[in-house]
């Protein structure tokens, strides 16, 4: 049920970023991501399918991504690479009659990305794009007691995985832009920072 729960909230992310991509993709030319850019971002998560356990203290998703446009698509747009890292973290605590247990979940995400930047906007202010992640996701489990037991794995629920995103930047100075993108990363929402290189 839990899973569930989580794809209908991935699906109408999903149906959200798919219904402003062809909003705004009802303009004409001038572009905010051409072949040589580079983009630096940072940003917050907003929903996580990580985490799915109880758990009574967490930290914020925070990710960082790189990309740089590397290919013309066309007349229409330009195709990018780019890496992206994210990281968040939850904790559990009991006590009990004396016993003491404490656990923790720290995720990593690695992940490789390509997206498709629609150039055919008449906002040169705005970047609009889709694409893809293969990702690894990696997990550090630890578990202690006041018995002494202790629990560790660097390897443990480690995965990897194709995904989708897509995103909007709009640029209120030449170089500085605010984003929010949609997909399976380290959350389903990111917003943030990005800051551009030509």
């Amino acid at each position: 049920m839990e899973r569930n729960l989580h794809l209908k909230k991935y699906s109408l992310l999903t149906l959200i970023g798919f219904c402003l991509f062809f909003i705004a993709s009802t303009h004409a030319q001038d572009q905010a991501f051409d072949k040589g850019t580079k983009v630096i971002s940072a940003g917050v998560g907003i929903g996580s399918s990580l985490g799915s356990f109880s758990h009574n203290s967490q930290t914020p998703a925070l990710s960082v991504q790189y990309e740089q446009g590397v290919w013309d698509a066309g007349s229409d747009g330009v195709i990018s690479l780019g890496a992206y890292v994210g990281y968040k973290s939850f904790g559990w605590k009991t006590e009990s009659s004396g016993f003491n247990t404490s656990a923790s979940w720290k995720y990593t995400i690695i992940g490789l990305r390509s997206a498709y930047h629609y150039q055919g906007l008449d906002n040169e202010d705005l970047d609009i794009y889709g694409g893809l992640m293969l990702a690894a996701n990696l997990l550090n489990y630890t578990y202690t007691d006041s018995q002494g037991n202790q629990q560790g794995s660097g390897n443990y629920g480690n995965s990897t995985g194709l995904t989708l995103y897509l995103g909007g930047r709009y640029y209120f100075s030449p170089m500085a832009a605010g984003f929010a993108e949609i997909g399976y990363g380290i959350s389903y929402l990111n917003l943030g920072l990005a800051l551009r290189f030509q």
